[in-house]
């Protein structure tokens, strides 16, 4: 069985970082990752840089990067603006993500969970129109930093409503990493059974994430993110740390018995180069430890 990787260090891997890297170095990362045999890169955040800083000059980004005919180059975003921006700027996908809480949902994107669901409908709408991939992400699905827990029933009922809209796939992202595997197997399996691809994205805030990673897999997901180093966070989110790194996450689907079409040791490679560039150690294991072949 594949399992398809989409590497999120270049956006939601540097947007929580002290260091913010040039445009023309974040480009670099992009390229470095899609040299590894990564089919999937998220480039870039088209977001207020006033908000997030690290994410500022994303059409320069997309500019810079000398593409790879096998890779998908993916942008971030948060409205409608945001998606015109994305598009103009040439992206091969649009990411939409809106948490499917209130507080969160107002907090980070100034908008109710309603009109965030109504959002997505148009946007895939538009996607379609505009010949790219669309996926919708529900943010904070496993729980909320304002809120606590988020019911299964709760995230299972906006999913229903994204799916009748028809987009490439749903994306379930722990965003603050409190999730255990028993409600990654009820969400993915209750996604899945709309008859949508499903797509996990895990922080190893509380060191679930690789448990998580498994869980999704074996109940139905196809596609995982993962960030090069295990870099990432949510600005607006408290505690919310990296995301499960993606050689970690490599180095145990190739063990398993999953292709994922990467080359694991270039992937290292990267991984260390990324360190050097952010000046400091990154949390992922296996670009420590190395490959064991």
């Amino acid at each position: 069985m594949r399992v398809e990787i989409v590497d999120v260090g270049p956006r939601d891997g540097l947007q929580n970082e002290d260091e913010t890297l040039s445009p023309k170095v974040r480009a670099e990362l992009c390229e470095k990752l899609a040299s590894t045999g990564i089919s999937r890169v998220e480039a870039a955040s088209f977001v207020n840089p006033k908000r997030v800083p690290q994410m500022a000059g994303a059409e320069e980004v997309m500019a810079a990067i000398e593409r790879s005919p096998g890779t998908s180059y993916a942008g971030l975003v948060l409205n409608e603006r945001g998606y015109e921006r994305a598009i103009t700027a040439g992206v091969d996908e649009v990411r939409y993500a809106f948490p499917v809480t209130e507080t969160f949902a107002q907090r980070n994107q100034n908008t109710t969970v309603a009109d965030a669901t109504q959002l997505a409908a148009r946007l895939v709408e538009r996607a379609r129109l505009d010949g790219v991939r669309v996926s919708i992400t529900l943010s904070a699905a496993f729980g909320d930093p304002f809120e606590g827990r988020v019911e299964p029933g709760h995230v299972l009922r906006i999913a229903g409503s994204v799916a009748a809209s028809g987009p490439d796939e749903i994306v379930l992202a722990d965003t603050i990493g409190v999730g255990v595997p028993n409600q990654v197997r009820t969400l993915v399996e209750g996604v899945a059974a709309q008859g949508i691809t499903v797509a996990c994205h895990f922080h190893d805030t509380r060191n679930t994430g690789i448990a998580n990673a498994v869980a999704a897999i074996e109940s139905g997901a196809t596609v995982l993110d993962a960030s090069v180093g295990g870099t990432g966070g949510c600005p607006f989110a408290p505690r919310a740390t990296g995301n499960v790194a993606t050689e970690d996450l490599v180095y145990l689907l190739h063990n398993m018995g999953y292709e994922t079409g990467i080359d694991l040791d270039a992937l290292i490679d990267v991984a260390a180069w990324l360190a050097q560039q952010l000046d400091k150690e990154l949390p992922g294991q296996v670009h420590k430890a190395g490959n064991f072949v």
